[in-house]
């Protein structure tokens, strides 16, 4: 085994122009041996359960090991208000990567998130990185992986199952009869599960033997007397199906009567998939899960997966999942991939885990926010960095040209259609016109304390009046260096001046701090802060059954935990048609929504969809498998 925090041994790399597909260039690749990798970051093979000849999943005992080893540097990669193309965020991620650990010889490790299923075999594509700045093998990466996201979407509805499953029955039985059931056998032998007894405890009965509860008692531990109407939790699939939003479920002979409306989300929207990537260990995640609130009984009380007794069987289909996956880049530096919820519906984070064990090989993490700074940003300071601990050192910010032209009031951009003429030629004044997009997000940055750089992600058609002109106003809008960056056409070596410009803004000092306290604001101020701060709003306005929920959570204590704003990914504000750093707005709440065993309440502005739908034309047209080679074909 080699020490600890040293640079691994870059892979050359051979670039190509004009640039292949992705897969062209993944599948030229010949990558590093995982066993070797495993050695060259100083793990024992002990604490690695491989995957084949390219992949490993990593024990969490690593962390006891090497607790005494300093963190390195922790840089988020972040992105103005994107086009609904992207602007190449993951990818500048992983150049800049290849570039610190390829060029600068720095030790260096790259956390990202696993991309659904969703968008891979939807328009968006997928999320490894592009062109000659990818994590490999990114047929791998993009598609089952290690099957963490499955055994999400197992875990979740096998949740959904109990929920309904609890309500036929105890509908069906009295109360003696459902708890004969619950604990069966003679009396003198039966017992209470380790999930029952938790939740004895929670109701303060202080008993262990089935035999000793009272009348009294059984009625409070076997009835849970859910309120159907009140049931948050709804079942998941990791593809995009528009038809599957809202479904009528109990229309079967024997459950007529027991019909209700519900419907499915996609599965990296699932709040298991949040727990994922914020939990601490196998304890943690198990104590989450426990807390997880599905529903209120008729009495108003909240009802969780402990009181349902499937908090337990959560943990056994999640136990592998918890573990991060090792991979590696086009250039043979270390990632992690571990953990993928949606930014505009989730925290848009990858796993705490990773980013703490990387912490201890490298003297240099660079990890993701999806989206814009105003989503997975906010999100990656106010909810992860809080249960992390961890504080970063740099703000990345990706920009491009393309998409301060459209801030800037370019025609509209459509995935799947070509570019506008204003895109593709030079256009200061509409550019300039929108740098007040890229300003406000380093505005925003900077109120968290934390230095910016930003990355001007070069596309072919750039001019260098252009991108001088970028470079230029986003230095006097406040970040610490502005450069451009050519990662995708040319790997790391086209990122080393923005790997240099990082380095030098980790070693500045920093202030940070968070945008609101949890104890002394109440839901409302924690809303109407991120709001008027982040987003630049005039004010907030709640719809009735907002209102109704914030004095539910009020009233079951749920008002101390951080917000996750579910809001559109393709503007500042709330309205994807508001473009540039738009002003004069209030923002609309229409519902709000408990995650408790993840640790937030997520405010939906406007409408926002939690199962996205296909397009006319989806990229699963293009993917096949070449016969005679065993090659996938046509993924990106």
């Amino acid at each position: 085994m080699s020490a600890v925090k040293q640079p691994v041994k870059p892979l050359p790399l051979k670039t190509l122009n004009p640039v292949p597909s992705d897969i062209e260039i993944a599948q030229a690749a010949t990558g590093k041996k995982i066993t070797d990798l495993i050695d060259e970051i100083g793990l024992n093979m002990d604490e690695v359960e491989l995957h084949g000849d390219n992949k490993a999943k990593v024990k969490l005992d690593v962390l006891d090991r090497l607790k005494d080893i300093p963190d390195g540097k922790y840089i988020d990669v972040t992105a103005i208000t994107p086009t609904p193309l992207g602007e190449g965020k993951s990818t500048t991620m992983v150049g800049l990567s290849q570039a610190l650990g390829a060029h600068l010889g720095k030790s260096v490790f790259t956390c990202i998130r696993q991309p659904s299923q969703g968008p891979t075999f939807g328009i968006k594509g997928g999320a490894a990185g592009g062109g000659y700045s990818q994590v490999i093998p990114m047929e791998d990466f993009n598609l089952h992986l290690t099957g963490d996201i499955h055994a999400i979407t197992a875990s979740n509805n096998l949740v959904a199952a109990a929920i309904d499953t609890r309500m036929f029955h105890e509908s069906q039985q009295s109360d003696a009869g459902l708890f004969k059931r619950l604990c069966p056998g003679k009396p003198g032998e039966r017992s209470f599960s380790p999930s029952m007894l938790r939740r004895l405890k929670k109701l303060g009965i202080d008993k262990t033997n089935p035999d000793d509860l009272t009348d009294e008692e059984i009625s409070r531990f076997a009835r849970l007397d859910i309120d159907p109407d009140s049931v948050t939790w709804r079942r998941v699939v990791d593809i995009n199906d528009r038809m599957l939003r809202g479904i009528t479920i109990g229309t079967g002979p024997k459950e007529k009567g027991f019909t209700r409306e519900t419907g499915y989300d996609i599965t990296v929207a699932s709040e298991i998939m949040a727990i994922l990537a914020l939990t601490s260990s196998l304890a943690d995640m198990r104590e989450r899960f426990s807390r997880v609130v599905i529903g209120t009984n008729h009495a108003g009380e909240a009802i969780t997966c402990e009181d349902i007794g499937v908090a337990g069987a959560m943990t056994v289909l999640m136990k592998d999942a918890i573990k991060p996956t090792l991979m590696q880049t086009l250039e043979g530096t270390p990632a992690f991939v571990h953990a993928g919820p949606f930014a505009n519906i989730a925290h848009g984070n990858s796993s705490i885990i990773a980013d703490k064990i990387a912490l201890k090989l490298a003297d240099y993490v660079v990890t993701e926010s999806g989206f814009g700074a105003d989503i997975g940003m906010e999100k990656f300071f106010n909810i992860k960095c809080r249960y992390s601990g961890l504080i970063p050192h740099c703000v990345v910010m990706v920009a491009t040209v393309r998409a301060l032209k459209m801030h800037g009031g370019g025609p509209k951009v459509s995935a799947g259609r070509p570019l506008a003429p204003e895109y593709i030629e030079e256009n200061l004044e509409l550019l300039e016109a929108g740098m007040v997009n890229l300003e406000a997000h380093i505005k925003n940055a900077k109120a968290f304390g934390i230095s910016v750089v930003v990355a001007v992600n070069s596309f072919k058609d750039d001019t260098k009046a252009e991108v001088d002109l970028v470079t230029k106003m986003a230095i006097e809008a406040g970040a610490e260096d502005a450069v451009v960056s050519r990662h995708w056409m040319e790997g790391g070596a086209g990122a080393t001046a923005l790997a240099e410009a990082v380095v030098a803004a980790c070693e500045k000092p920093s202030d940070f701090k968070f945008l609101y306290d949890l104890e002394t604001t109440t839901i409302k101020e924690k809303i109407e802060i991120i709001c008027k701060t982040i987003y630049s709003a005039d004010g907030v306005e709640y719809s009735e059954e907002a209102e109704e929920k914030i004095a539910l959570y009020e009233k079951l204590g749920f008002d101390k935990l951080p917000m996750c704003m579910a809001k559109t990914h393709l503007s500042i504000s709330h309205d994807p048609k508001l473009k540039g750093a738009p002003t004069g707005f209030t923002v609309p709440i229409r519902d709000i929504r408990a995650s408790v065993g993840a640790g937030f309440l997520y405010p939906l502005l406007g409408k926002m969809s939690t199962m996205p739908g296909l397009p006319t034309r989806p990229a699963y047209y293009d993917v096949d498998l070449d016969l005679e080679t065993g090659k996938i074909i046509g993924l990106f």
